[in-house]
């Protein structure tokens, strides 16, 4: 009898423990989300780490946790930092969508993560990974078709698989037994479209878009989102590159 009491009051305790965890996980998480609407990237990250220290299978903290990586890595110089940042946003994608195989946001981010990572390889493994890059936002997309960022990850896939350079179409070729014939830099500006048009005040949907009117060689429809990037309030912590970049192309284009 007092081997079960024993037992029960282990099981009270380890619950209790689970749930404290649980508030510590909660707690951490608010705050990175409050760095990263600061568009504070390196203090969300600390957040999000310590909210996955307190609760390892913690499916928020680990794809907002991937998404930090992505960000912090971003600004990186060093290539190996860089390199090791987006391996570690890889991760935590993989681990988030190990927890929730049906979460949208841990298969978008593993995309994305995925899409940092082929920056710095080869253009070999640039090929290889575009085809796991292309399943990942695909399943983000049937789980949430409303995800303006999944369907942004997705009009850069259809822009870059069809703009291959010779040496990748080799690779192309090797791999994905040749360019898929579904990626279209017109498909890309359409998912582009469809991004603004489910968050019409993100800056990179517009950028993106105009850069692919610019592939098209729509050059009114290019300055036209150009200035769109000008004109919308800055609101992510690149929209100053963005708007940067924006203001070069239209001396060039103008």
């Amino acid at each position: 009898m007092k081997h079960v009491s024993a037992k029960i009051l282990l099981l009270l305790i380890g619950s209790i423990l689970c749930g404290l965890m649980a508030q510590d996980a909660t707690l951490f998480i608010q705050k990175g989300d409050s760095a990263y609407a600061a568009m504070d990237n390196q203090a969300a990250l600390d957040f999000y780490l310590k909210a996955v220290e307190a609760d390892a299978n913690n499916y928020e903290a680990l794809w907002k946790l991937s998404r930090a990586y992505v960000d912090v890595g971003e600004k990186l110089t060093d290539k190996d930092q860089r390199k090791e940042y987006f391996k570690k946003a890889e991760e935590a994608a993989r681990k988030a969508i190990e927890v929730n195989p049906n979460g949208s946001k841990g298969h978008l981010y593993l995309s994305i993560a995925l899409g940092r990572v082929a920056l710095d390889a080869s253009p070999k493994e640039r090929i290889r990974l575009s085809k796991e890059i292309k399943a990942e936002v695909d399943k983000a997309l049937e789980l949430d078709p409303n995800d303006d960022i999944a369907w942004h990850v997705l009009g850069r896939w259809h822009r870059k698989l069809a703009t291959l350079s010779w040496i990748e179409k080799k690779f192309a070729n090797i791999f994905l037994g040749g360019v898929p014939k579904e990626a279209s830099v017109e498909k890309a500006a359409e998912c582009f479209q469809k991004a603004i048009e489910l968050k019409p005040d993100h800056i990179n949907h517009h950028l993106e878009l105009a850069i692919t009117y610019e592939k098209l060689g729509q050059k009114d429809k290019a300055i036209e989102e150009y200035k769109k990037v000008l004109e919308l309030p800055k609101k992510d912590a690149d929209d100053d590159e963005h708007k940067a970049y924006a203001q070069e192309r239209l001396k060039k284009l103008q």
